[in-house]
C-alpha cells in the first residue's frame, strides 16, 4: 500500500483514471496509468462520464464495510460507543495517547482516521476530473450534461462536508491537477462550505429523483444541502431544503414490504433494513443507497462483516455459567443452538455505551428495541455441549448476569457481571446488522458467518425529518421540531413526545442514535453541532455557551461525550490489555496526518490545535484562490 502521506500531495495531483470498470483499487492511491487510459482518451463520451460517476458512487461504501470498518472510528469519538477490543494495546481507546499526527492512522488494530483522509481526497480528485472535463464530451442535451456535472458536484460536496467536520480547515481544491502540487494552503471551513452550498444549489436544480438505485438523486442533494446549511447556521435554508425532500416523492415506509412482508413475526423496522429491500423501487424512504452484493462486480472482498464488528464476542470463553462457572458458549455452526447462525460471529469491536444500549430506550413499545429486533445478552442461551455433563442445569437456558468475587480482577471495573464484559456483554440492534436468509445468517466469505455483502443506506428520509427537527430547535420552534420527531417515532411505534418545551438538541441526538445506528457518521454530526454552538453562542441544554475562539479547549462535542459515555467519564474502566478510555476537547477535530504536512514544502497546511505542530499554524485562507 502506498504511504498515506502521499494522499493529498500526489493523490490530488494525478489525473483520475477511468477505465471500463469505472474505479481504481483503494490501495492504489497514485495509479500509474498506461497512457491509453488517461482521461484525455477515455473521458470523452457520456458513457465514460457515467462510468466515472459510478466509480464515485462505489467509493462511498468503504466507510460501512469490512473488518474494523471506518465508521467504527467515527463512532468511538462519540457518546454512543467505544472500541471494544480488549486483548490488544493498540486500538483507539486511550485517545489522548493514541491519536497523534504521526501515529498509525490506518489499521484495523489502531483506527481509520487516515483511511478517511485519503479516501475523501481521492474522491475530491475524481470529482474534479469530471467537473474540469465536463465539456470534453458531446452531450445529447444540456440537461444530460448538467445532470452529470450536478452529480459530480454532489460527490465533491459530500467529501468536503466530511473533511471539514473530521479535520476542520483543510485545503480547497476545485479543479483537476495534472502535476504534483506542493503548495497547498489551509482554507477556512466556512469558505469551503459556502462553495459547496453553491455547488449543491446547482445540483438540486439539475438532478431528478428518477435515478437508478445507487446513483445520486435530487432528494440526496437536498439532504446534503440541508446539512451544509445547518453547518453554516442557515436554519431557514435548511428547513427549505429538508422540506423539498419531505414534500417530494419520498415517504417514510410505514407498511410491511419486501422479501419477508408476509412473515407475521416480523415488522416494518425489520423490513426496512433487510438487505434485499434497501434499493427496491417500492422503498420510498431511500434517498441514496450504496450497492454491494455478492452477484455484482466489485463487491466488497470478504463481505460487509457487519456482524463481526457490531455483535458481542460471547464465544471467547469469558461467559461462564452462574453455578459451576463453566464456559457456556460455543461458536460452532453445528450446535443444537447455533448462536452464530442466528446472530453471526461477533468480536465486539463496536462496544455500545450504556447510553446507546440502555438509557435512551425509555418505553417498551419502540420496535427498534423490541424483542426479535433488538438483542440483549439474556436472550441468548448457554449452548456448549460440554455443559451437558459439566453443568447440565444451565444447558439450553438463557444467559444470566451474575457477580462473584472470585471472577473479579483486582483494579478492574466491569460494567456487567461476566469477565470481559466490555467486549462480551452488551445489547445490539439485530435488525440492523443481521444478514441472512430467514433466521439463518448467510455468508459467502466466512464460516461461522460474519456478514456478507449488502446494500446500505447513506441518506434516507427518516434522517431528513431529524435534520428539519434540528433546524427548528435552533430557531426555537420546539413544537414543529416535536412534530417531525414524532413522525419518526410513530413509525417505530414509540411513545410520542408531548411536551415541546423539553425538546432540545439532546432530544435530537437521542433520536438520531435510536434511528441511525451504523448509518450516521456520528462524530461528524457531533462536531457539526459543536461548531454551531460555537458560531452562534446559543446556550446548550447543559446551560453552557461556547465560542469559536476556544473551540479546541471547550466545546459541546466533548461535554456531550463526557455527559453520556460511561467509559470515557469513568477513569477506573480498564481493558484486559490495561488500556484506559480517555478523550479530550481537542478531539473535536482529528489530526492532519503529519506526512502530508511535511511533503507540502512550498505551502502550509495547518495542524489542528491540541496536536504537535499546531504552534506553527498561520492564518487560513479566507477566500477562494483561482
Amino acid at each position: 500500500m502506498k504511504k498515506i502521506n502521499k494522499n493529498i500531495i500526489a493523490g490530488l495531483a494525478m489525473a483520475a483514471v477511468f477505465v471500463a470498470q469505472g474505479c481504481t483499487k483503494r490501495s492504489e492511491l497514485v495509479p500509474a496509468a498506461p497512457s491509453k487510459f488517461t482521461p484525455d482518451v477515455t473521458l470523452t463520451t457520456p458513457a465514460a462520464f457515467k462510468n466515472a460517476l459510478e466509480s464515485l458512487n462505489l467509493s462511498v461504501r468503504f466507510e460501512f464495510f469490512s473488518d474494523a470498518a471506518p465508521i467504527l472510528t467515527e463512532s468511538i469519538f462519540t457518546d454512543a460507543a467505544v472500541e471494544g477490543t480488549t486483548d490488544k494495546t493498540t486500538p483507539a481507546q486511550d485517545l489522548n495517547s493514541r491519536i497523534t499526527p504521526s501515529a498509525n492512522l490506518d489499521s484495523d488494530d489502531y483506527n481509520k482516521i487516515g483511511r478517511y483522509w485519503y479516501a475523501w481526497w481521492t474522491g475530491v480528485k475524481d470529482a474534479n476530473v469530471i467537473i474540469s472535463r465536463i465539456d470534453k464530451a458531446t452531450w445529447p442535451t444540456p440537461a444530460a450534461r448538467n445532470a452529470t456535472l450536478a452529480a459530480a458536484y454532489f460527490h465533491r460536496a459530500y467529501r468536503y462536508y466530511r473533511l471539514v467536520h473530521q479535520f476542520g480547515d483543510v485545503p480547497l481544491v476545485l479543479k483537476e491537477e495534472s502535476t504534483v502540487n506542493t503548495s497547498y494552503y489551509t482554507t477556512q471551513r466556512i469558505v469551503i462550505l459556502k462553495q459547496m452550498k453553491a455547488d449543491l444549489e446547482f445540483a438540486v436544480a439539475n438532478l431528478t429523483d428518477a435515478n437508478d438505485k445507487g446513483d445520486v438523486s435530487k432528494g440526496a442533494a437536498y439532504h446534503l444541502l440541508a446539512k451544509i446549511d445547518l453547518a453554516m447556521g442557515l436554519f431557514d435554508d435548511a428547513i427549505a431544503a429538508t422540506s423539498s425532500v419531505i414534500n417530494g416523492p419520498y415517504h417514510l415506509m410505514t407498511n410491511r414490504f419486501g422479501v419477508v412482508a408476509n412473515d407475521a413475526s416480523k415488522n416494518i423496522i425489520w423490513d426496512l433494513h433487510r438487505p434485499e429491500n434497501k434499493a427496491i423501487a417500492t422503498n420510498t424512504e431511500a434517498l441514496y443507497v450504496v450497492l454491494d452484493r455478492e452477484t455484482l462486480d466489485g463487491a466488497t472482498p470478504n463481505g460487509s462483516q457487519l456482524m463481526r464488528n457490531c455483535v458481542p464476542m460471547w464465544h471467547n470463553g469469558s461467559i461462564l455459567t452462574p453455578g459451576a462457572h463453566k464456559p457456556g458458549i460455543s461458536d460452532k455452526v453445528t450446535e443444537e443452538f447455533p448462536l452464530t447462525l442466528w446472530y453471526g460471529r461477533g468480536i465486539g469491536r463496536l462496544r455500545g455505551t450504556p447510553y446507546a444500549t440502555k438509557y435512551i430506550w425509555t418505553d417498551n413499545t419502540d420496535l427498534r428495541h423490541a424483542p426479535g429486533n433488538w438483542m440483549n445478552m439474556t436472550d441468548l442461551v448457554y449452548n456448549s455441549p460440554s455443559l451437558k455433563t459439566s453443568d447440565p442445569t444451565w444447558y439450553g437456558k438463557h444467559l444470566q448476569q451474575w457477580t462473584d468475587a472470585d471472577a473479579k480482577v483486582p483494579g478492574r471495573v466491569f460494567l456487567n457481571g461476566p469477565q470481559d464484559s466490555i467486549r462480551s456483554w452488551f445489547g445490539w440492534p439485530h435488525y440492523k446488522v443481521f444478514i441472512g436468509s430467514g433466521t439463518i445468517a448467510v455468508d459467502k466469505w466466512w464460516s461461522p458467518p460474519r456478514g456478507t455483502n449488502t446494500d446500505w443506506y447513506v441518506f434516507r428520509l427518516a434522517e431528513t425529518y431529524l435534520l428539519r427537527a434540528e433546524a427548528y430547535v435552533w430557531k426555537g420552534q420546539q413544537g414543529l421540531a416535536m412534530a417531525d420527531l414524532n413522525m419518526v417515532r410513530a413509525r417505530a411505534q414509540a411513545q410520542l413526545l408531548t411536551d415541546a418545551s423539553k425538546v432540545n438538541i439532546g432530544t435530537i441526538l437521542d433520536e438520531r442514535q435510536r434511528e441511525l445506528f451504523w448509518e450516521e457518521p456520528r462524530k461528524t454530526e457531533l462536531t457539526r453541532i459543536a461548531y454551531i454552538f460555537a458560531q452562534t453562542g446559543i446556550m446548550a441544554y447543559n446551560g453552557k455557551s461556547y465560542s469559536a475562539a476556544s473551540f479546541s479547549t471547550s466545546n459541546f462535542f466533548y461535554d456531550r461525550i463526557m455527559e453520556k459515555n460511561d467509559f470515557y467519564k469513568n477513569p477506573n474502566v480498564v481493558t484486559n490489555s490495561g488500556n484506559h478510555y480517555t478523550i479530550s476537547p481537542y478531539h473535536v477535530l482529528w489530526p492532519i496526518p503529519q506526512g502530508d504536512i511535511d511533503l507540502n514544502i512550498n505551502g502550509h497546511i495547518n495542524q489542528n490545535k491540541g496536536y504537535d505542530g499546531s504552534a506553527s499554524n498561520i492564518a487560513p485562507l479566507d477566500h477562494i484562490v483561482p
